[in-house]
Order: C-alpha cells, then sequence, then structure tokens
C-alpha cells in the first residue's frame, strides 16, 4: 500500500471512530469522561490533517519518473553474444 492509501484508510477509520462516538455520546451521555473520549477524537482527527499536509504527495498521474543510469561501465559478459550493428556477426559473416 503506497502512503496516500494508507492515510486514505486511516482518515476512512477515524470518520467512522467519530461516528461512533457520537452515538456512544447518545447513549451516556455528555459526562466528564465522554468530553475527554471527544476531545481526543477530535485530536485524532486533527493530527491526521496535519499528518496528511505534511506528508510527500504521490507522483502525479502522467509523470515521467526519472531514471538514473549509474556512470560505470557495464558487465562485458552481457554483451558477449550480441552483434554490433553496422559491423556484421563476431563470426565474421554478414548478415
Amino acid at each position: 500500500m503506497s502512503l496516500q492509501d494508507d492515510l486514505t484508510s486511516v482518515q476512512r477509520r477515524l470518520d467512522d471512530l467519530v461516528r461512533c462516538v457520537g452515538r456512544l455520546e447518545q447513549h451516556v451521555g455528555n459526562s466528564l469522561d465522554m468530553r475527554r473520549v471527544r476531545a481526543d477524537a477530535d485530536h485524532l482527527r486533527e493530527s491526521l490533517t496535519l499528518l496528511r499536509e505534511a506528508a510527500p504527495s504521490a507522483t502525479p498521474p502522467g509523470a515521467v519518473e526519472m531514471v538514473i543510469v549509474p556512470d560505470t561501465p557495464y558487465d562485458p559478459a552481457l554483451w558477449s553474444d550480441c552483434e554490433d550493428e553496422g559491423l556484421g556477426s563476431a563470426h565474421g559473416h554478414a548478415p
């Protein structure tokens, strides 16, 4: 899962938590403990918002990812069976 997928998943679950806290508050009433739970849920929501803003954004669709090619030479065995274009085969026979 990507970071954005994880953040979206947490957001959905946090929204569910806030709804459940609201239903629980209807049953329990507005007690001190319930206000603490409500404040904690609100604090989590604010913290997640800050985290989403600080998280690096995903690569936009259609963006080209840069591929870094090292300066070190390739392994010569990689080219052992290849023919040089324009020079003919290594066996001396023209194509």
